[in-house]
């Protein structure tokens, strides 16, 4: 059975432009923490990167990020997808991590079908993915019609997110890698490819200079393990 004790890392993508996608993604990554008691920590990219670092410095961080963490969750906000954000989302997939995409903007788009999904096809129909739509607008007023200050309403609205961001990662890390168990020499060719194919020398920017090798063979053992990886 699955040791309660494990922690499971979030790549929590979001926009990261300005105070309020600053505040909003620390918010609801401390509930996302708070609420799974420990269960699950969220990285924020927001919390890596230096505004002085190369371009990319900062992209190889972050991929690196995306490939070392359990799991994904992306902030599909806004009229148009972050096309940063899409990169990652695609590099997670390649790797065979389960992913959560989150969108709290109530106006529709994209160009698929009535009742799909509200941003590009090309975005949609990954395995491994949960989807959490809401509308944030009435969640929001939701919360505020329970009364407070402006602290605890925002704290009752980020809460309620949480809890149904958690729900989704418990479902999606539950469903069977698309990796497959009989191939596991495959799974550390395909991990040691991700690290070559985006050149930039994010192959050579791998912690306490491990060789891309033994870089793979860690994550993919640690992975493992949680029952992540086959």
């Amino acid at each position: 059975c699955e040791n309660m004790t494990t922690q499971y890392t979030i790549y929590y993508a979001g926009a990261l432009f300005d105070h309020k996608h600053l505040g909003g993604n620390a918010l609801l990554a401390a509930r996302i923490e708070q609420i799974s008691e420990g269960r699950y920590r969220c990285v924020l990219p927001q919390d890596l990167e230096q505004t002085g670092a190369r371009a990319v410095d900062i992209r190889n961080q972050d991929l690196r990020m995306v490939m070392e963490c359990d799991l994904g969750l992306y902030n599909f906000d806004g009229a148009d997808l972050d096309p940063g954000q899409i990169v990652e989302y695609v590099y997670a997939k390649m790797l065979d991590i389960p992913c959560v995409i989150l969108r709290s903007d109530f106006r529709h788009g994209g160009d698929q079908e009535k009742g799909g999904d509200p941003w590009n096809l090309m975005a949609s129909f990954f395995p491994r993915t949960r989807i959490l739509h809401l509308n944030g607008m009435q969640w929001y007023q939701e919360a505020h019609r329970q009364g407070g200050g402006a602290d605890e309403v925002t704290a009752r609205f980020h809460r309620r997110i949480a809890a149904a961001v958690i729900e989704l990662l418990d479902a999606v890390r539950e469903e069977t890698p698309v990796l497959d168990r009989a191939a596991r020499d495959d799974v550390e060719r395909l991990y040691r490819w991700a690290l070559r194919f985006p050149g930039g020398g994010l192959a050579d920017a791998l912690p306490d200079g491990a060789s891309p090798a033994d870089y793979a063979q860690r994550l993919i053992a640690d992975k493992t393990a949680k029952r992540l990886l086959p």
